[in-house]
């Protein structure tokens, strides 16, 4: 395909600013409307519904492709999908999908015995809407109540809504706003929740009783600091709610009686900067799981009496990650990573019991505790997957050990395992440090530097990307490409320092490890120079934007979605909704020259130059309050204007959608089959 349309052009507009001495020019400023998150400039949405247009000329001859890639992406879901049941309490719960059904419903029956109830509806809820999304969705403890919460239209301010399960009846209670958990008091009388303040922050947690006006609401907590969010959760005994509140470094949490939430708030510890803590309870004494003494956490327990009084249980490890400890009656469970793999370790109240450190078959792997809501069990609920094993479920008895498989991930167009060789590697970045890398592809796969590989990564947040398995990505596979994880710093694939490597002043780790990583896969025989498509979203799509800036010879096909790349401006602008919490992660320019000129240094959009980029497929959604539709917008408008190739580069906004893209299983597996044709067309695979 050849004879492509002509793409459009952003007009230009004069605009300047400075900032410590330094003059910025912006002249796609006006891409941003001032009215936002109401987005009603005639000229912005001329010009996106133009991009549109574009978009779908570009992709009309892939349609073929597309659809192929549709069908044989849904031919491995099955239609009439259902979940394990899990007890919890005098029920048992599931959900399950109609055949072509795009969302799920969710369903419950008496564990004594009796028929299965159907207390949501997801399909009926969604019909009619573009865009359905169900957030918070929690029973009150007596079993009478569902409170539960929906997006509709993508910008992830919920409205909250409450069932009646005995009579089928909506209540009046009806909270718009709404942005966090729902957790009830242990009356089922009422419950706690957040609302999103009007700069999209939760900066509050109040408790709702069940047929009083929302005015009269109860604010049980307030957070001052701009910078923090709000969060409402409670202890696994359910005994205590937990009120939290935090940026990325910095946590406090407080403790309320479940049955008394008009209690005063129990402070566990006051914020110390750069510390983070959470914490369970059991039978009067706190578990908190922190990292204040090393990036690698430990364990310590208090009195409730004395909350702050930190005695330490399990000391932090060298290679040993502790993401997580939950309670149940009768033992605790440690999970986190082991040079980066995933470990479940059960541990006795006696700590003269030795802890038991679940086994898993495969080398490279992702498992974790899966829906475990009762505190008095026998048996755990697992998740296991890899990059060649399907999602499964299972029950691990805490007695003898033993695990039972409930469950392994469905594929109705048939898969077989044998085709496929899945590796764990390192690679040298060009400091000296080992990047591991996740990777999968077909048993026949050539090593002589002929292949195509598709490379993802993140690299931001502390945040791991696992080694899971995916039946969209066998498309890939069945195509003779290879598939690849980056596990670059700016995650903690390799624990909390992994993460601090790549973050604030140590950000250009995170692009040069994806790049190097590249690199390293080409020498390793995996593929070639410009055989190479690479992916990220939201901040991962800052790192596109980052490599396609700094070795743009490297990629045969770039996939940016909501990328985060107008970094400088963003991190500027104290208004937007995520700016100064995110200023931990990236630094912040208002205050900090240092910082300013650091981001201006690697800012995606501030550092588009005249050269040739690689053919780049780049997406937005009108309501997303994450990376805002007009970041996309104003960096594919630069780039049309400043790349010297003819290469494509096509910009598409969900115009009714959000951070997440379009809702829907079926509808979501579309926008990914357009993506992968793209990818397949420019990789010279299929067109």
């Amino acid at each position: 395909m050849t004879d492509l349309p002509k793409p459009p052009v952003a007009a230009t507009r004069p605009h300047s600013f400075s900032v410590h001495g330094v003059r910025i020019d912006d002249p796609w400023a006006w891409l941003k409307d001032p009215n936002y998150p109401q987005v009603t400039d005639k000229d912005v949405l001329a010009y996106l519904e133009e991009e549109n247009a574009y978009f779908e000329k570009v992709i009309a001859p892939l349609k073929p492709l597309s659809e192929r890639l549709f069908k044989e992406m849904r031919g491995r879901i099955k239609e009439d999908e259902s979940t394990v049941p899990q007890k919890d309490g005098d029920w048992l719960y599931w959900t399950d999908f109609e055949t072509g059904g795009e969302y799920p419903r969710w369903w419950r029956k008496p564990v004594a015995g009796g028929d299965d109830a159907l207390i949501l509806d997801e399909p009926a809820l969604a019909a009619g809407k573009e865009y359905f999304r169900l957030g918070a969705f929690s029973v009150s403890p007596d079993g009478r109540y569902l409170a539960y919460a929906i997006d509709d239209n993508g910008s992830e301010r919920f409205e909250v809504r409450v069932k009646d399960l005995d009579t089928g009846d909506l209540l009046p209670d009806t909270i718009p706003g709404m942005l966090s958990e729902i957790v009830w008091t242990a009356d089922s009388a009422g419950f706690l929740y957040g609302v999103a303040n009007e700069n999209w922050r939760t900066d509050n947690a109040r408790w709702h009783r069940l047929g009083e006006p929302v005015e009269s609401d109860v604010e049980l907590f307030k957070e001052a600091d701009e910078g923090y969010r709000v969060a409402v959760g409670e202890t696994s005994s359910r005994k205590w709610l937990v009120v939290a509140t935090g940026d990325h470094v910095t946590s406090e949490v407080y403790l309320l009686p479940a049955d008394d939430p008009s209690a005063p708030l129990l402070c566990v510890s006051p914020r110390k900067p750069g510390r983070e803590y959470d914490v369970d309870e059991h039978d009067g004494t706190l578990f908190i799981h922190t990292n204040d003494v090393d990036p690698q956490f430990r364990l310590v327990t208090a009195s409730i009496d004395n909350p702050g009084e930190w005695v330490e249980r399990i000391g932090p490890s060298k290679h040993f990650y502790m993401t997580g400890v939950d309670c149940f009656a009768d033992f605790f469970i440690v999970e986190g990573r082991d040079d980066g793999l995933d470990q479940i370790e059960l541990h006795r109240y006696d700590p003269a019991i030795a802890p038991v450190r679940l086994k898993f078959p495969e080398a490279s792997y992702v498992a974790g505790l899966g829906d475990n809501p009762e505190y008095a069990v026998d048996k755990l609920r697992l998740s296991y997957e890899s990059m060649v094993t399907p999602g499964t479920v299972q029950d691990y008895d805490v007695a003898t050990g033993a695990i039972t498989t409930l469950k392994v991930q469905e594929i109705p167009s048939g898969y077989d395992a044998s085709k496929y060789r899945t590796e764990r590697l390192n690679i040298t970045a060009r400091d000296g440090t080992q990047v591991p890398v996740s990777i999968v592809y077909p048993k026949d796969f050539p090593r002589d530097g002929s292949g195509k590989l598709y490379l993802y990564a993140y690299g931001a947040y502390g945040y791991a990307i696992p080694p899971g398995f995916s039946t969209s990505r066998m498309s890939f596979l069945d195509r003779g490409m290879a598939f690849a994880i980056a596990h670059i710093r700016g995650g903690d694939d390799l624990g909390q320092q992994w993460y601090l490597d790549g973050k604030l002043d140590k950000r250009e780790n995170t692009f040069n490890d994806f790049v190097d990583v590249a690199k390293g896969l080409i020498a390793q025989g995996f593929t070639h120079q410009g055989g190479i498509a690479i992916a990220g979203r939201s901040a991962g799509g800052e790192l596109m934007g980052a490599v396609v800036n700094s070795d743009p010879d490297l990629w045969g096909a770039v996939v940016a979605d909501v990328p985060f790349v107008d970094v400088l401006n963003t991190m500027l602008d104290e208004r937007l909704p995520l700016t100064p919490g995110e200023w931990p992660e990236w630094g912040n320019p208002v205050e900090d020259p240092k910082a300013f000129e650091l981001i201006r240094s690697y800012s995606p959009y501030d550092n588009v130059k005249p050269q040739a980029y690689p053919p780049m497929f780049i997406s937005g959604g009108l309501n997303d309050p994450r990376v805002t539709y007009w970041e996309p917008a104003k960096w594919a408008a630069k780039l049309r204007a400043t790349k010297t190739d003819d290469n494509v580069l096509v910009l598409k906004t969900n115009m009714g959608a959000g951070h997440g893209g379009k809702s829907g299983r079926w509808e979501s597996l579309k926008e990914a089959a357009d993506e992968m044709a793209f990818v397949l067309w420019q990789l010279g695979v299929e067109e």
